[in-house]
Protein backbone atom coordinates (compact mmCIF):
# COMPACT_ATOMS: atom_id res chain seq x y z
CA UNK A 1 0.00 0.00 0.00
CA UNK A 2 1.23 3.78 -1.08
CA UNK A 3 0.75 5.71 2.01
CA UNK A 4 0.96 9.68 1.85
CA UNK A 5 2.32 10.64 5.74
CA UNK A 6 1.43 14.20 6.18
CA UNK A 7 3.68 14.94 9.49
CA UNK A 8 3.61 17.73 11.59
CA UNK A 9 6.10 17.65 15.29
CA UNK A 10 7.44 15.58 17.14
CA UNK A 11 8.06 11.98 16.81
CA UNK A 12 4.54 10.38 16.34
CA UNK A 13 4.97 10.40 12.37
CA UNK A 14 8.73 8.95 12.42
CA UNK A 15 7.50 6.05 14.84
CA UNK A 16 4.47 5.53 12.49
CA UNK A 17 6.80 5.72 9.07
CA UNK A 18 9.37 3.02 10.45
CA UNK A 19 6.37 0.45 11.61
CA UNK A 20 5.00 0.82 8.17
CA UNK A 21 7.93 0.27 5.92
CA UNK A 22 8.53 -2.99 8.51
CA UNK A 23 5.02 -3.92 7.73
CA UNK A 24 5.73 -3.72 3.95
CA UNK A 25 3.62 -0.42 3.09
CA UNK A 26 5.73 2.40 0.72
CA UNK A 27 5.59 5.89 2.75
CA UNK A 28 5.63 9.31 0.70
CA UNK A 29 6.47 11.96 3.86
CA UNK A 30 5.35 14.96 2.87
CA UNK A 31 6.47 17.76 5.47
CA UNK A 32 5.20 21.26 6.60
CA UNK A 33 7.20 24.50 6.20
CA UNK A 34 8.63 25.13 10.07
CA UNK A 35 6.14 22.74 11.35
CA UNK A 36 7.59 18.91 10.37
CA UNK A 37 10.46 17.81 12.32
CA UNK A 38 11.28 14.37 10.97
CA UNK A 39 12.72 14.17 7.72
CA UNK A 40 10.53 14.47 4.65
CA UNK A 41 10.40 13.76 1.20
CA UNK A 42 9.09 16.83 0.16
CA UNK A 43 8.04 19.96 2.19
CA UNK A 44 5.25 22.42 1.62
CA UNK A 45 4.25 25.77 3.50
CA UNK A 46 1.24 25.29 5.45
CA UNK A 47 -2.37 25.57 3.93
CA UNK A 48 -1.37 24.91 0.14
CA UNK A 49 -3.93 21.52 -0.62
CA UNK A 50 -4.33 22.32 -4.07
CA UNK A 51 -0.15 21.25 -4.34
CA UNK A 52 -0.36 18.75 -1.77
CA UNK A 53 -3.66 16.97 -3.74
CA UNK A 54 -1.14 17.45 -6.92
CA UNK A 55 1.85 15.58 -5.14
CA UNK A 56 -0.31 12.75 -3.41
CA UNK A 57 -2.14 11.98 -7.10
CA UNK A 58 1.37 12.15 -8.74
CA UNK A 59 3.22 9.51 -6.53
CA UNK A 60 0.24 7.45 -6.66
CA UNK A 61 -0.80 7.64 -3.20
CA UNK A 62 -3.66 5.52 -1.92
CA UNK A 63 -4.23 6.18 1.58
CA UNK A 64 -3.43 9.30 3.94
CA UNK A 65 -1.74 9.58 7.58
CA UNK A 66 -2.00 12.70 9.01
CA UNK A 67 0.05 12.62 12.53
CA UNK A 68 2.34 14.98 15.01
CA UNK A 69 1.22 18.13 16.38
CA UNK A 70 -0.37 21.22 14.30
CA UNK A 71 -0.81 24.31 16.34
CA UNK A 72 -4.45 25.34 16.67
CA UNK A 73 -3.58 28.59 16.28
CA UNK A 74 -2.48 28.12 12.63
CA UNK A 75 -6.50 28.38 11.78
CA UNK A 76 -6.42 31.59 12.92
CA UNK A 77 -3.86 33.22 10.22
CA UNK A 78 -4.88 31.57 6.91
CA UNK A 79 -3.06 34.54 4.90
CA UNK A 80 -0.79 32.46 2.79
CA UNK A 81 -3.63 29.39 2.52
CA UNK A 82 -4.31 28.43 -0.75
CA UNK A 83 -7.71 29.41 -2.09
CA UNK A 84 -9.08 25.94 -1.83
CA UNK A 85 -7.88 26.01 2.07
CA UNK A 86 -9.34 29.09 2.32
CA UNK A 87 -13.28 28.01 1.16
CA UNK A 88 -12.75 25.28 3.36
CA UNK A 89 -12.18 27.10 6.37
CA UNK A 90 -14.92 29.79 5.39
CA UNK A 91 -17.56 26.71 5.15
CA UNK A 92 -16.95 25.40 8.74
CA UNK A 93 -19.52 26.47 11.70
CA UNK A 94 -16.63 26.79 14.09
CA UNK A 95 -12.89 26.33 13.75
CA UNK A 96 -12.79 23.40 16.47
CA UNK A 97 -9.40 21.46 16.02
CA UNK A 98 -12.32 18.25 15.04
CA UNK A 99 -14.24 20.29 12.58
CA UNK A 100 -11.09 21.01 10.70
CA UNK A 101 -9.84 17.64 10.16
CA UNK A 102 -12.93 16.33 9.30
CA UNK A 103 -13.40 19.11 6.67
CA UNK A 104 -9.98 18.31 5.19
CA UNK A 105 -10.59 14.71 5.49
CA UNK A 106 -14.01 15.26 3.58
CA UNK A 107 -12.10 17.14 1.21
CA UNK A 108 -9.12 14.47 0.31
CA UNK A 109 -11.32 11.42 0.15
CA UNK A 110 -13.34 13.61 -2.44
CA UNK A 111 -10.54 13.86 -4.50
CA UNK A 112 -9.86 9.59 -4.40
CA UNK A 113 -7.78 9.13 -1.47
CA UNK A 114 -8.46 7.22 1.60
CA UNK A 115 -7.50 8.32 4.76
CA UNK A 116 -6.32 5.66 7.44
CA UNK A 117 -6.71 4.90 10.99
CA UNK A 118 -2.70 4.51 11.84
CA UNK A 119 -3.81 2.96 15.67
CA UNK A 120 -2.64 -0.52 14.04
CA UNK A 121 0.54 0.88 13.90
CA UNK A 122 0.33 2.60 16.59
CA UNK A 123 -0.58 0.03 18.81
CA UNK A 124 2.37 -0.59 21.32
CA UNK A 125 2.43 3.12 22.38
CA UNK A 126 -0.88 2.75 23.72
CA UNK A 127 -1.56 1.53 27.58
CA UNK A 128 -4.54 -1.11 27.95
CA UNK A 129 -4.01 -1.79 31.45
CA UNK A 130 -5.70 0.21 34.42
CA UNK A 131 -4.24 1.54 37.83
CA UNK A 132 -0.66 2.89 38.51
CA UNK A 133 2.05 2.06 35.42
CA UNK A 134 5.21 2.87 37.66
CA UNK A 135 7.06 2.52 40.84
CA UNK A 136 5.63 6.33 42.46
CA UNK A 137 3.20 5.38 44.82
CA UNK A 138 0.79 7.96 45.16
CA UNK A 139 -1.73 8.72 48.19
CA UNK A 140 -5.53 8.83 48.21
CA UNK A 141 -5.42 12.01 47.73
CA UNK A 142 -3.60 12.11 44.53
CA UNK A 143 -6.26 9.07 43.10
CA UNK A 144 -9.39 11.79 44.05
CA UNK A 145 -7.69 14.31 42.20
CA UNK A 146 -7.66 11.81 39.29
CA UNK A 147 -11.24 10.56 39.68
CA UNK A 148 -12.44 14.27 40.09
CA UNK A 149 -10.72 15.60 36.95
CA UNK A 150 -10.97 12.56 34.74
CA UNK A 151 -14.53 13.24 34.32
CA UNK A 152 -13.84 17.27 33.65
CA UNK A 153 -11.20 16.34 31.05
CA UNK A 154 -13.51 13.71 29.45
CA UNK A 155 -15.96 16.41 29.27
CA UNK A 156 -13.50 19.36 27.45
CA UNK A 157 -11.97 16.85 25.28
CA UNK A 158 -15.66 15.94 24.52
CA UNK A 159 -16.21 19.82 23.61
CA UNK A 160 -13.02 19.65 21.48
CA UNK A 161 -11.60 22.45 23.78
CA UNK A 162 -8.56 20.39 24.88
CA UNK A 163 -7.04 17.48 26.21
CA UNK A 164 -5.94 18.03 29.62
CA UNK A 165 -6.98 19.54 32.83
CA UNK A 166 -4.51 20.35 36.18
CA UNK A 167 -5.94 19.88 39.18
CA UNK A 168 -5.03 20.51 43.23
CA UNK A 169 -6.96 19.25 46.28
CA UNK A 170 -10.15 18.21 43.71
CA UNK A 171 -10.17 22.38 42.60
CA UNK A 172 -9.44 23.05 38.48
CA UNK A 173 -6.62 24.88 38.04
CA UNK A 174 -6.39 24.88 34.36
CA UNK A 175 -7.80 23.55 31.43
CA UNK A 176 -5.89 23.32 27.76
CA UNK A 177 -7.27 25.16 24.93
CA UNK A 178 -5.01 26.48 22.05
CA UNK A 179 -1.58 26.48 23.92
CA UNK A 180 -1.08 23.00 24.44
CA UNK A 181 -0.18 20.76 27.28
CA UNK A 182 3.00 21.77 28.55
CA UNK A 183 1.88 25.31 28.00
CA UNK A 184 -0.65 24.78 30.50
CA UNK A 185 1.28 22.80 33.24
CA UNK A 186 3.46 26.05 33.38
CA UNK A 187 0.35 28.05 33.99
CA UNK A 188 -1.05 25.68 36.42
CA UNK A 189 2.29 25.73 38.26
CA UNK A 190 1.93 29.68 38.23
CA UNK A 191 -1.56 29.24 39.48
CA UNK A 192 -1.30 26.89 42.47
CA UNK A 193 2.64 26.10 42.75
CA UNK A 194 3.70 22.09 43.17
CA UNK A 195 1.46 19.30 43.99
CA UNK A 196 -0.60 19.33 40.70
CA UNK A 197 -1.93 16.83 38.63
CA UNK A 198 -2.67 16.26 35.21
CA UNK A 199 -4.99 14.53 33.89
CA UNK A 200 -4.70 13.89 29.77
CA UNK A 201 -8.17 12.79 28.20
CA UNK A 202 -9.13 11.79 24.59
CA UNK A 203 -12.92 11.75 23.45
CA UNK A 204 -15.67 9.51 24.36
CA UNK A 205 -15.68 8.63 20.35
CA UNK A 206 -12.14 8.80 19.97
CA UNK A 207 -11.22 9.06 16.03
CA UNK A 208 -7.68 8.05 15.65
CA UNK A 209 -7.42 9.54 12.53
CA UNK A 210 -8.27 12.88 14.54
CA UNK A 211 -5.89 14.61 17.11
CA UNK A 212 -5.23 11.61 19.45
CA UNK A 213 -3.52 12.94 22.87
CA UNK A 214 -0.30 12.54 23.63
CA UNK A 215 2.51 12.64 26.16
CA UNK A 216 6.20 11.99 26.07
CA UNK A 217 9.55 12.99 27.45
CA UNK A 218 8.90 16.92 26.88
CA UNK A 219 5.40 16.61 29.33
CA UNK A 220 7.44 14.62 31.62
CA UNK A 221 10.92 16.96 31.88
CA UNK A 222 7.97 19.52 32.25
CA UNK A 223 6.38 18.19 35.49
CA UNK A 224 9.06 17.45 36.92
CA UNK A 225 9.88 20.74 36.28
CA UNK A 226 6.85 22.14 38.31
CA UNK A 227 7.51 19.25 40.69
CA UNK A 228 3.80 17.77 39.72
CA UNK A 229 2.90 14.62 42.03
CA UNK A 230 1.08 12.55 38.82
CA UNK A 231 -0.01 12.67 35.68
CA UNK A 232 -3.23 10.49 34.68
CA UNK A 233 -3.92 8.65 31.13
CA UNK A 234 -6.79 7.43 29.68
CA UNK A 235 -6.67 3.57 29.05
CA UNK A 236 -6.08 2.96 25.37
CA UNK A 237 -7.01 6.38 24.08
CA UNK A 238 -3.42 8.68 24.81
CA UNK A 239 0.17 7.43 22.97
CA UNK A 240 2.78 7.35 25.41
CA UNK A 241 5.64 8.17 23.68
CA UNK A 242 9.23 6.25 23.98
CA UNK A 243 6.94 4.22 26.85
CA UNK A 244 9.58 2.23 28.74
CA UNK A 245 11.69 5.25 28.95
CA UNK A 246 9.19 7.87 30.06
CA UNK A 247 8.30 5.25 33.02
CA UNK A 248 11.94 4.50 34.15
CA UNK A 249 12.19 8.55 34.00
CA UNK A 250 9.07 9.08 36.07
CA UNK A 251 9.97 6.88 38.28
CA UNK A 252 13.70 8.73 39.14
CA UNK A 253 11.73 11.79 39.00
CA UNK A 254 9.63 11.16 41.81
CA UNK A 255 6.14 11.28 39.43
CA UNK A 256 3.30 8.89 39.60
CA UNK A 257 1.87 7.73 35.86
CA UNK A 258 -1.66 6.35 36.79
CA UNK A 259 -3.96 4.82 33.79
CA UNK A 260 -7.63 5.10 34.53
CA UNK A 261 -10.70 3.96 32.22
Amino acid sequence: MKIGLIAGAGELPEIFRKNALRNGDDVFTIGVNDITTIKSDVTLPIGKLSKLVELLKEKSVEEIVMLGKFEHKLSLDPRDYDIKAISILASLKDRKPSSIVKAFIKFMEEEGFGFLDPKPYLSELLVEKEGLLNDVEIDQNVVEDIEFGAEIAKNIADMDIGQTVVVKQKAVVAVEAMEGTDKTILRAFDIAGKGIVVIKSARTNQDFRIDVPTVGIDTLNTLKEVRAKAIAIQKGKVYVLEKEKFIKMANRFGIGVYVYE
